[in-house]
Order: structure tokens, then C-alpha cells, then sequence
């Protein structure tokens, strides 16, 4: 039997348009299946908690499940080395500490190339690092304490949360720009560095704001300045080191988004999109300003040119410093 010549055509035209309705209306969507999201470190600190923070939000946006696995050890190096190595396919992602632009230069050899091994999807959040004093200490602004320093050389030393974190190298770049004989002091973790202030112990500390925060409202200790380019909001009267006068010493820490260097840009595309939904919600910038950080939420190429900015920055600090790994 033949068939009518206009029925024959649209059947033909619904075969033709087969093939293609497969490969795209029937495609799945990333993801289609749950998302690794690495943490590097052990859990409990302040990169696993913006990170479970930011897995469960990921899973809301998208539907699928993205989940945290820590794999902790030599300052982040382990877990990051298994990303760089992992399928670029969007189902690893790596929640990123600041550690990331300090290991190459504090760690002789690293088992992967920070900046070629990976591609950014976004700088999430930053946290400035305050200045404290004990309130004995006869200096009310920045430029009293740089004065009383230099007016006693050897005398004053200030404490951190450790050799090689954030703290320790802003506080060696307070030290190295001003040409200060200050003596540093490791503790083991930021709480305590500032507890020795508090004591009287150490004049001077370094730290995150989460760990001065409350000793600082209720006058324990004296904050003098913040390393951010920005006052912080979590501090707004104090002001920076900029505005004191000293724009060359900045640095935050951070935690930011980082996929194996390959994975599609539409991937990319996807994670930065639904990452700045995400960041943008009042909710997670009122959990994230409890842990000390302010929402940064930048670009993936924003990002790009920051961890090849701080890489060489802080490798001038540690060189300068001698900063060695513990």
C-alpha cells in the first residue's frame, strides 16, 4: 500500500529528528550521579564545615547528592594530589584552603602542580587575620605598637596558630615589611595563641577572627588592625593595615572551589552557577560569619589569577622568613 505523500514526509521528518532529540532532550544533565567533594583536612575545622555547609546546599541545587570525604594529611598535600589525579569529569571536586598557594613554596617537592592541575570554579570565602595585643600593652593603634617595638628590639614576639598557617605568615610579613625584631611564638591551633594574650603570656597575636572574636567584645584583648584590602564585617572598627599606612601587608586566608584541570566548562559552567546561588543566600552568609568568613564568591578566572598572585607573594615571605613545614 502506498502511503500518502504528506503523511510520508512528516514521518520521514520525525525519523531525521531522532538522532538528534537522543544526543540532546534526552541527554542527562550533570550530575547524574552523587559528587565527591574532597576536604584535605580532618574533620572538625573550618574548611569541613564550609564544606559540609556547602555539599548539602550543592545537593538542594541540584538535585543529586554531594558528599564530603576527608582525606587529611601533610597540610593538605594528600587529598589534593588524589584530585589532581582524578577523572575530569565533574564528579571530584576539592574544597580548597588558602594552604594551597603556601605549600608550594613550604614543602620542597609537591606530588602535583597547583596551578596546571587544576581549574578553578570559584574563590567562595575569605577571612582576614586581626592583630591583638593584651590590653597592658601601652599601645592603642598600629602605628603606637610598630614604635613601642622598634623602641624595644628583641623584647616583643608575637604568637600564631602554628608554623606555616595563615597567622605565622602574616605575622612574618607584619615583621619582615617594617624590619621589626619580633620573636615568633607557634601554638597548637589559633584558640590558644590567643589565650596567651589574654594571660599575658604573649603581647602581641596573630589569628583568625573566629578565634579573637569573643576576646575582643568582651575586651580581653585589643584588636589594632586587619591584613584584608577591606575593613572586615565582622570587625568594622577596626581598620587595616592599608589604612595605616602599610598596603603591603595583605592576605587573607580562604576557602575556595578547585576541579581536575580537563573537566568540561560547562561542568565549570554549572558548579560556579549554582555555587553563586548559593553564596548569595542570607542564611549561609549569617553560618558562614559565625566561622570568621565574609563571602567572596568570585569568578573562575577571578580565581585563577589570585592563587598565581599568592603563590608568589607568600613565597617571598617564606623564603625571607625561613619557614619551614612541621
Amino acid at each position: 500500500m502506498k502511503l500518502p505523500r504528506r503523511k510520508f514526509l512528516r514521518l520521514a521528518a520525525s525519523a531525521a529528528a531522532l538522532p538528534g532529540l537522543s544526543r540532546g532532550a534526552w541527554a542527562q544533565a550533570y550530575p547524574n550521579r552523587p559528587v565527591r567533594a574532597v576536604v584535605a583536612f580532618a574533620p572538625g575545622g573550618v574548611t569541613d564545615t564550609f564544606g559540609r555547609l556547602m555539599a548539602q546546599k550543592l545537593t538542594e541545587q541540584f538535585g543529586k547528592q554531594f558528599y564530603v570525604e576527608n582525606i587529611a594529611g601533610a597540610t593538605g598535600n594528600i587529598g589534593t594530589a588524589q584530585v589532581a589525579k582524578t577523572a575530569p569529569d565533574g564528579y571530584t571536586i576539592l574544597f580548597a584552603f588558602s594552604s594551597h598557594v603556601v605549600n608550594p613554596t613550604l614543602f620542597a617537592r609537591l606530588p602535583y602542580d597547583p596551578i596546571n592541575d587544576f581549574k578553578p570554579v570559584t574563590l567562595a570565602v575569605a577571612s582576614t587575620t586581626v592583630l591583638t595585643v593584651n590590653p597592658a600593652v601601652p599601645a592603642k593603634t598600629l602605628n603606637e605598637l610598630i614604635a613601642l617595638i622598634r623602641a624595644n628590639p628583641g623584647k616583643y614576639s608575637f604568637g600564631s596558630a602554628g608554623a606555616g598557617t595563615q597567622a605565622h605568615l602574616a605575622g612574618e610579613q607584619f615583621r619582615l615589611s617594617l624590619g621589626l625584631d619580633l620573636v615568633h611564638v607557634p601554638f597548637g591551633g589559633g584558640g590558644p595563641a590567643v589565650a596567651a594574650v589574654v594571660a599575658g603570656h604573649t603581647p602581641i597575636s596573630f589569628g583568625s577572627p573566629q578565634a579573637a572574636m569573643q576576646h575582643v567584645k568582651e575586651g580581653t584583648v585589643r584588636a589594632l588592625a586587619v591584613t584584608s584590602k577591606a575593613r572586615s564585617q565582622l570587625f568594622p572598627d577596626v581598620p587595616t593595615m592599608t589604612e595605616a599606612g602599610y598596603p603591603e601587608i595583605e592576605g587573607d586566608s580562604w576557602v575556595g572551589i578547585l576541579v581536575p584541570a580537563g573537566t568540561p566548562a560547562d561542568t565549570v559552567g554549572a558548579l560556579h552557577r549554582e555555587s553563586m546561588n548559593i553564596l548569595a543566600q542570607p542564611d549561609m552568609k549569617e553560618r558562614l560569619a559565625a566561622l570568621g568568613y565574609e563571602v567572596v564568591a568570585s569568578t573562575p578566572e577571578e580565581f585563577a589569577v589570585r592563587i598565581k598572585t599568592e603563590i608568589d607573594m607568600w613565597a617571598k615571605v617564606i623564603r625571607a622568613a625561613n619557614i619551614k613545614a612541621e
